[in-house]
């Protein structure tokens, strides 16, 4: 659905007129590499569920970044949209403490609202359509 010249869809705004606010969301990556045993020791459902008790979560199909498996999306609310805000790209989220920071962040506001945490600068990943070729 196209965004506005806030960044905001018409899908926002029937949300938020239904609902209140539109929250900071997470998109989990739950596909051939992210959420496989490939990735182990990590308990994908229960990452799942720490995040969803805390902000809205969609589990998607491959985001095409197999290279950091464990990758999670932070799409700005409407408010921190509203402030210019981008969706955060997180790989290797392969840990309890970095899910943690991970939903303690979106739940206090995420992008363009709170300052995204030191710690997660080192889960900070380019989005596999807007890397170059060198």
């Amino acid at each position: 659905m196209p965004a506005t010249r806030t960044g905001r869809t018409a899908d926002d705004a029937r949300t938020e007129a239904a609902n209140g606010p539109v929250p900071c969301r997470v998109v989990v990556c739950r596909d051939c590499c992210c959420g496989s045993p490939e990735v182990t020791g990590v308990d994908h459902a229960a990452q799942t569920a720490r995040l969803r008790a805390q902000v809205p979560v969609r589990v998607s199909a491959c985001l095409d970044g197999c290279d950091r498996a464990g990758v999670i999306v932070v799409q700005p609310s409407a408010e921190g949209r509203a402030a210019g805000a981008r969706p955060v790209w997180l790989g290797l989220v392969n840990d309890p403490d970095a899910t943690e920071d991970i939903a303690v962040w979106a739940r206090a506001g995420g992008p363009g609202v709170v300052p995204r945490p030191d710690i997660l600068d080192l889960y900070a990943i380019t989005p596999p359509r807007r890397r170059t070729a060198f």
